[in-house]
């Protein structure tokens, strides 16, 4: 469930590819150690004379659990990507069908970020990105290391403000260029 290079341009390049933060598996991993628990109890616990039928209601269940609260959203966590370039912001979502984002850095205006309480303990937090376009606001959840991402992306707008802006020495002669002088 790697992020698929081939969607980057000739000159582009990754500078951050994240996932959502670890925190998304804590549930799912805690039902994980539930339902092996519960298959221990019940092996441990069951009359013998019912052992087969109840370990095998109790194996199913937990099987379903596992597969339904755990796997799942383990996939769902790992093709989740949020991939920062030297030229745009991609956000890329989807297990079966794929929704992909994506913010051209000179569309960037405005980006910001914030972190509650337990965020700030785990090293997380949300990053808001409004962008002069349709849809104005994308909102990363769960991103990891937040503070050090937003700054990244503030010089990653800036050095591409800089790429496309002209300078005065290269106006005055574009300008001439253009009179023909």
């Amino acid at each position: 469930m790697a992020f698929p290079e081939d969607v980057l341009t000739t000159d582009e390049h990754v500078v951050l590819h994240l996932h959502p933060h670890w925190k998304a598996m804590i549930r799912p991993i805690a039902v994980l150690v539930l339902a092996v628990a519960a298959v221990i109890v019940g092996f441990i616990f069951l009359p013998a004379g019912s052992q087969t039928v109840g370990m095998i209601a109790i194996g199913a269940v937990a099987l379903v659990a596992v597969v339904w609260l755990t796997l799942w959203p383990y996939i769902v966590w790992r093709s989740t990507h949020y991939v920062f370039t030297n030229e745009r912001v991609m956000i890329q979502t989807g297990v079966f069908s794929r929704d992909r984002r994506d913010i051209p850095l000179a569309r960037v205006n405005d980006h910001s970020m914030s972190q509650r309480f337990i965020e700030r303990l785990l090293g997380c937090g949300t990053l808001t990105i409004e962008s002069a376009g349709e849809r104005g606001q994308s909102v990363l959840d769960d991103i990891p290391g937040v503070e050090r991402v937003q700054t990244t992306l503030y010089e990653l707008v800036e050095a591409d403000r800089d790429k496309h802006s002209v300078g005065e020495g290269e106006l005055r002669q574009a300008v001439q260029e253009t009179r023909g002088e």
